[in-house]
């Protein structure tokens, strides 16, 4: 692996040992039979739950053909890929549907039971909960209104308008994340939505026409005042909430000045190692979620000492 790579790797949400299989996406017949085959598994998730076998070690529920409520949930399955040697799917279900299914486990947020799970498990409960997303957003054509009907394997839309026929595809929005240092200092921001003392590093969504440099320069200045030079790619992380894809990077600024702009934060401050370590410690200031690459950023700019 190169560098950026393993790093990447390293961040929860990023599937690995998938075999996504591509070509057979587009071989309605073999999808079919794979539907039917009882090795194969079925991953039920609803907007930001997933169903796990409750317990101190939760693990993903894994439905087999037999144990689907209806035909409907088949038909509109997403072909996920090879996954420890069997074909895996998603389906979506609808409030109506949690009922069927919740003997066999319970539902919860994935972002909550994500440190529990297996890094592996963790990314295919992420990638199923993606394309649903995706889905439940696109049931119907953004060019003309008709309906939409799965094509793919559940990774394309096509329009079923015979004037239109337009194909969709799956959208993933960048964001970029960005770990500012100056002096031996690192910036954090807290918005006035989080939890009392808590603090982040500065993210932002790339915008059309814009590279993703010119986006950590941009969103940095805008919430913080704050001007950056050598900015430097770290890694990336899916973030299937509900769909991004977090592009990590490191960036030095020209000075500690701080003005807040776009009233996207209500404080942004500069810690030194000891005094981030310190208020963490005492409970003053509280970190992200270990799941994300928020956290394995200031994880690492601590450690490097």
């Amino acid at each position: 692996m190169t560098p950026h790579l393993e790093k990447s790797a390293k961040n929860l949400f990023v599937a690995i040992g998938l075999e996504r299989d591509h070509n057979r996406r587009k071989d309605p017949d073999w999808l079919a039979r794979k539907m039917e085959d009882p090795e194969s598994v079925f991953l039920p998730v609803r907007l930001s739950k997933v169903l796990v076998v409750d317990g101190e070690t939760p693990s993903p529920v894994l439905l087999s053909p037999r144990q689907l409520a209806s035909r409907k949930q088949a038909d509109s399955a997403i072909f996920l890929g090879h996954w420890n040697g069997r074909a895996c799917f998603a389906i979506d279900l609808d409030e109506k549907e949690f009922g069927a299914f919740e003997g066999a486990g319970k539902f919860r947020d994935l972002r909550a039971v994500a440190p529990l799970l297996s890094r592996d498990e963790g990314a295919i409960l992420a990638y199923a909960q993606a394309l649903a997303y995706w889905h439940r957003r696109n049931r119907f054509c953004g060019v003309c209104g008709a309906p939409n009907q799965i094509r793919e394997g559940g990774h394309s839309l096509s329009c079923t308008s015979s004037r239109c026929q337009a194909a969709h595809f799956p959208r993933t929005d960048p964001a970029i994340i960005v770990l500012v240092t100056c002096n031996g200092k690192c910036l954090l921001g807290r918005q006035q939505v989080w939890v009392p003392g808590m603090y982040s590093v500065l993210a932002g969504f790339v915008e059309p026409g814009e590279s993703v440099e010119g986006a950590v320069a941009r969103e940095i200045f805008e919430e913080a005042g704050v001007r950056v030079t050598n900015v430097r790619y770290h890694s990336s992380q899916p973030w299937p909430f509900p769909c991004s894809l977090m592009l990590g990077f490191t960036a030095e600024a020209e000075n500690e000045a701080i003005t807040l702009g776009d009233a996207e934060l209500e404080d942004a401050r500069w810690f030194s190692r000891p005094e981030l370590r310190q208020a963490v410690q005492s409970g003053s200031v509280k970190l992200p979620t270990p799941v994300s690459i928020s956290f394995r950023l200031i994880e690492e700019w601590l450690e490097d000492d």
